[in-house]
């Protein structure tokens, strides 16, 4: 559900950043390097929309009915006295999040690629260094 809320919403921004740069002419209008990464952003942004829109409708109308098959199953239930043991689920996952923070982030793990900028020595007119590429090529013999 939660993948597909985003894809609804990043579909629409992207969308509408295309629609906003063509009529309203933001960012240098048609034509510029903005608009180029735009146009490639709503052909991701469409199919995000066109395909998330309608299942998040469906799964809306189906946890409403789910929900209310099971409402008067849980009328007389008493086992609210024991409400505290669904704290044990929710320190498992604060524990497990500071864990990963402190694992992948805290650390300052390089996960961008192998685009590099030496920040401290570099100006800002120079472009950014890529790593060479190494190609291989294969022999199939018959």
């Amino acid at each position: 559900m939660m993948l597909a809320i985003m894809m609804a919403n990043a579909g629409g921004a992207w969308d509408n950043s295309k629609k906003y740069i063509e009529i309203e002419g933001a960012c240098g209008g048609k034509g510029t390097e903005t608009h180029k990464a735009c146009v490639v952003g709503d052909t991701v942004g469409d199919p995000f929309k066109d395909t998330s829109g309608p299942s998040l409708n469906i799964l809306i109308k189906l946890m409403s009915i789910i929900s209310l098959t099971i409402a008067p199953l849980m009328e007389d239930n008493d086992d609210w006295d024991v409400w505290y043991y669904g704290l044990i689920p929710l320190g498992f996952m604060i524990i497990g999040t500071y864990v990963s923070y402190r694992a992948f982030w805290m650390e300052g793990i390089d996960i961008t690629g192998p685009v590099t900028k030496d920040v401290e020595n570099s100006k800002e007119d120079e472009p950014l260094k890529e790593e060479p590429v190494v190609k291989a090529e294969v022999e199939v013999g018959a």
